[in-house]
């Protein structure tokens, strides 16, 4: 006998099939809808303080003590204190000229070499409480430190290791205990210190001093644990090498602190460009004077804001924040002369960085990280300020990496401004950019290196509607977090690559008259 089939129990094994194929579809649909994660950061990264100090780009060095009332660099520290006296001294001045033209930060010399500090330290009568500023009860450190936080920017120290008036100076064990008392003073009265900075400067035929350096860290992050540390070997920022305010062309932030010593004659090449393979991550500082000098001097004369924007582009459009020194007078003010210089740099850096070609284009990529619906590495995130979005190419891609920059009409330019989201590590080593010409070929515009947190190329000037930036190189898969197209229309030079061949590291700008540069003065 034959049985036949119950159609109720072939429908419902119809829908169960039906079922479970819609789920399967489903959990498949929604496993791939899923975004992608950011890809590893490639180590070594920076600390949320050493992110901080590239996102200043700039800050105001401020040389200012005994030098400044005796003509001198290096004072010896036997100077009478009385002749200490800036009647005008106003930090407010100080702070104001700095936030105004665009500086996040302001560094004191609270104590050179000569030994003379700016506050009253309980540890030596060589300081403000023994001149006849505010009869002896000034306090330099203080009046900065409280300007600063009312303006809200950040406050920086240097306190010389090298003392030429202290009389334990050479005694190891009692000397480092005196350093260590007046750093704590410092590190503990004046509220929030995002920078501690000292160096191993010291005259030849000198007293033989060895500094507990590690000592003086661990204090420091005791007390300060904010506060990013310099020296020549780090540990978070180190010097790049010369007192010009320029950077190596190539310029890693990844260097080997162990390679260098503080004080010591170290490879300038080395400190210049960093290390590709280093394991430490400490960006170098450009450090220069706005004057001959360090202190001021009134036979000085301040350098030109052409000159200073293009020490801006070999510093800080090199990977390095510009630490600009403009010391006061010996009335206790930023000088006049200085501060229209510091205006017209400031003035020069809105025209030219105001305005970003690139907001306006249409970006499109090689490849893209994850699916084409996520916007979370896609191409459009270049032209977005931050480090926190970013292009990603996809990592199956290991070589064609991409970006493309579509304008509706030609636009002129002669200013290329990357960054990377260094947060994730130092990424690209080497990078060129072309812009498609009317016979719809190819030109080679400009090549680079190194990135960093800002890069910024300045070429002959170009006119296109298509641009391609291509990473030739890269140490993993390369993150872009912005692009910047600019036209400088006050500066022109003469080499437009930065690779290949060493006599074009040195940029050689040609300075043109312009509307703007004939309305100086002819101190100029």
């Amino acid at each position: 006998m034959i049985k036949k089939n119950n159609p109720i129990k072939q429908f419902l094994k119809i829908i169960i099939k039906i079922f479970f194929i819609i789920l399967f579809q489903f959990s498949t649909t929604s496993e791939s809808s899923l975004p992608k994660p950011p890809p590893i950061p490639v180590l070594p990264i920076p600390k949320s303080r050493q992110i901080s100090w590239n996102i200043a780009e700039m800050a105001i060095f401020l040389h200012f003590g005994m030098n400044t009332f005796t003509g001198k660099e290096w004072g010896k520290g036997d100077v009478d204190p009385l002749i200490f006296n800036p009647t005008l001294l106003n930090a407010t001045q100080w702070v104001t000229v700095a936030k105004d033209f665009g500086f996040k930060r302001v560094l004191l010399t609270a104590k050179h070499h000569d030994g003379f500090c700016l506050w009253p330290s309980k540890y030596t009568d060589y300081s403000v409480k023994s001149s006849s500023w505010r009869n002896g009860y000034g306090d330099v450190v203080g009046e900065l430190a409280d300007a600063a936080r009312k303006s809200g920017l950040e406050l920086g120290l240097y306190l010389s290791p090298w003392d030429r008036h202290e009389h334990c100076y050479g005694e190891t064990l009692e000397y480092n205990e005196y350093y260590m008392g007046q750093m704590t003073e410092l590190l503990t009265r004046y509220g929030e210190v995002t920078y501690v900075f000292l160096d191993g400067a010291k005259g030849e035929g000198e007293k033989d001093m060895e500094y507990f350096f590690d000592d003086w860290f661990s204090l420091i992050r005791q007390l300060q644990p904010g506060a990013s540390i310099f020296s020549d070997a780090g540990p978070d920022t180190r010097w790049v090498g010369n007192e010009n305010g320029v950077a190596g062309t190539t310029c890693w932030s990844l260097f080997n602190g162990s390679a260098v010593t503080i004080g010591g004659d170290n490879d300038r090449i080395y400190t210049s460009e960093g290390d590709a393979f280093g394991q430490d991550w400490m960006p170098a500082v450009c450090d220069v004077s706005i004057r001959t000098g360090w202190f001021w001097h009134e036979s000085e004369k301040p350098k030109s804001a052409m000159t200073l924007l293009d020490l801006y582009y070999k510093s800080v459009g090199r990977n390095c924040p510009l630490l600009l020194n403009v010391p006061p007078n010996s009335s206790g003010l930023i000088s006049d002369e200085d501060i229209q210089v510091l205006e017209e740099f400031s003035k020069l850096r809105n025209s030219i960085f105001y305005y970003n070609f690139a907001e306006s284009a249409l970006v499109f990529a090689s490849s893209t990280r994850g699916d084409s619906s996520d916007s979370q590495f896609a191409p459009k995130n270049v032209i977005e300020e931050g480090l926190y979005t970013y292009w990603t190419p996809d990592q199956e891609q290991q070589s064609d990496w991409t970006l493309y920059l579509e304008f509706q009409r030609d636009i002129t330019f002669n200013v290329l401004g990357l960054q990377e989201p260094i947060q994730m590590g130092q990424r690209i080593s080497e990078f060129h950019l072309d812009t498609l010409d009317e016979n719809g070929k190819w030109q080679h515009v400009v090549s680079g290196t190194t990135v960093g947190y800002r890069r910024l190329l300045l070429f002959q000037t170009v006119k296109s509607h298509l641009l391609r930036l291509v990473i030739d190189k890269s140490r993993a898969c390369p993150l872009i977090s912005h692009i910047g197209i600019y036209m400088d229309s006050y500066s022109v030079t003469q080499h437009v690559s930065d690779t290949h061949n060493k006599s074009k590291y040195i940029d050689n700008f040609v300075f043109r008259r312009t509307a703007y540069n004939q309305s100086r003065s002819a101190s100029i």
